[in-house]
């Protein structure tokens, strides 16, 4: 299945989540269409578990197989596979830069890094689902800086994680540590991720 490129506040309303974090979705808080208004049916267990796994792979920007492919990886992992699974999805490097503030939209950072102006520990780095460690170092090549689209970005930004380090002279960010499950999106139930793809 291919990346969803239709109506965002469509697909907002009808997964009843704000994909862009801003909740501007959501004035109306019902599903689109003119059979929306008070149709929210009580839906099986199959059905709650792949609501949750569409909210989470929408909200990150994420085709099918990069996304089970991800998940395959943060079940060989010790510890929590819903947790863990969380973690890898915030530590991509297009996610990074979105939450640097250097876009506006993660769609917007996947385009920067697939772009090549964004580098890692000094190093250019084009692939957006490249996974970044702690303590790695994400910039702006030097040529980049001066991009309207960053500069709006940075300027428009009003919250930066616990988990990022930022410095405004040498416009770059360090991911100083994994996130803690209470960081991280809390309208998202993972457990009913794991059991989709447990079945």
């Amino acid at each position: 299945m291919s990346r969803y490129t239709g109506p965002k506040f469509k697909l907002s309303r009808r997964l009843g989540i704000s994909l862009s974090g801003t909740g501007k979705e959501l004035k109306r808080a019902f599903p689109p269409g003119q059979h929306g208004p008070g149709q929210r049916k009580k839906m099986s267990g199959y059905g709650v578990q792949l609501q949750e796994k569409q909210k989470l792979r929408h909200m990150y920007g994420l085709n099918e197989k990069q996304f089970r492919n991800l998940f395959d990886r943060a079940s060989k992992q010790q510890g929590i596979a819903g947790e863990n699974f969380m973690f890898l999805l915030e530590s991509r490097l297009d996610n990074l830069v979105y939450r640097l503030g250097l876009s506006n939209s993660r769609a917007g950072a996947r385009q920067l890094v697939a772009h090549g102006h964004i580098t890692v520990n000094g190093k250019k780095v084009d692939i957006p689902s490249y996974i970044v460690s702690t303590g790695d170092v994400i910039g702006l090549r030097e040529r980049s800086r001066s991009l309207s689209a960053v500069k709006e970005a940075l300027a428009n930004r009003n919250y930066l994680p616990a988990y990022l380090e930022y410095n405004e002279a040498a416009v770059e960010g360090k991911f100083i540590r994994l996130p803690e499950r209470s960081e991280l999106a809390q309208e998202i139930d993972e457990k009913q991720i794991v059991e989709f793809y447990s079945r």
